[in-house]
């Protein structure tokens, strides 16, 4: 497991050893994010057309990985972050490093011009984001928290949100601006607003990005984000022999 690194002494509140962040999907899903949850013992997913995302409670038990065979069935990749060691049978078939940074120093505020985005904005925001890329959208992550927006003439052209929730954190995501409006601050005002109404319910802000987006990251730090830790994005596939009967059940809520 990583440990926090490159923290400023104003971030010291973040103590060294085992954290929520450290395993954030896993304490998303089995916290303000369990609704959510598909869920064999000690293995959980987001649905298919929420989020990308698996956890496992600990990633250096066996039973954990077997639980999770049992939960997305055999030969199936999956998105796991942490640059875990999978065990035999199962497959690695790419990563891609990251880095999570927390909030330290951001100065959050509404925005005037910003919208409350719902599921009648998705085609909307999915077109902005095939053309942007700033990560997995699908068509119901819009209800993982609160997404606002940036309209010109009517059109989407900004967009932030809300992804993981997690006790006490809550993460920014999907955070992009269409290419010919780029140069106008719309990202970091978004950023800004959106990290307001998650600092008016007690949550600290966190993100993640691809550590080679090094232009985001730079922006990030502009704003108060301090780097906590490295990490990586993981896919792997589960052994394609049929897992064992589940001991515990499959629980959904749609």
């Amino acid at each position: 497991m990583n440990h926090p690194t490159g923290l400023r002494a104003d971030a010291s509140r973040i103590a060294p050893g085992p954290h929520p962040l450290d395993n954030a999907v896993w304490a998303a899903l089995t916290g303000p994010h369990a609704h959510f949850a598909e869920r064999v013992g000690r293995a959980a997913r987001y649905p298919l057309d929420v989020a990308v995302f698996t956890a496992l409670a600990d990633p250096a038990d066996p039973a954990a990985w077997a639980d999770l065979h049992r939960l997305v069935g055999p030969d199936t990749a999956v998105a796991l972050p942490g640059g875990h060691r999978v065990p035999e049978g199962w497959r690695t078939s790419g990563g891609v490093p990251g880095v999570q940074l927390v909030d330290t120093a951001l100065r959050a505020e509404p925005d005037p011009d910003a919208v409350r985005l719902g599921p009648a904005d998705v085609p909307e925001i999915l077109d902005l984001v095939a053309r942007t890329r700033p990560g997995p959208f699908l068509p119901r992550t819009v209800l993982l928290g609160t997404y606002l927006g940036i309209r010109h003439r009517g059109r989407l052209i900004a967009l932030a949100g809300e992804r993981l929730r997690l006790p006490g954190w809550t993460e920014i995501s999907a955070v992009c601006t269409d290419p010919e409006h780029r140069g106008r601050g719309l990202a970091a005002r978004l950023v800004r607003a959106v990290a307001a109404g998650i600092r008016e319910r007690g949550d600290t802000p966190f993100l993640h990005a691809a550590a080679s987006n090094t232009g985001a990251i730079r922006l990030y730090e502009s704003l108060g984000f301090t780097l906590r830790r490295h990490t990586c994005f993981l896919e792997v596939r589960t052994p394609a022999t049929p897992a064992a009967p589940a001991t515990a059940p499959v629980t959904a809520t749609p």
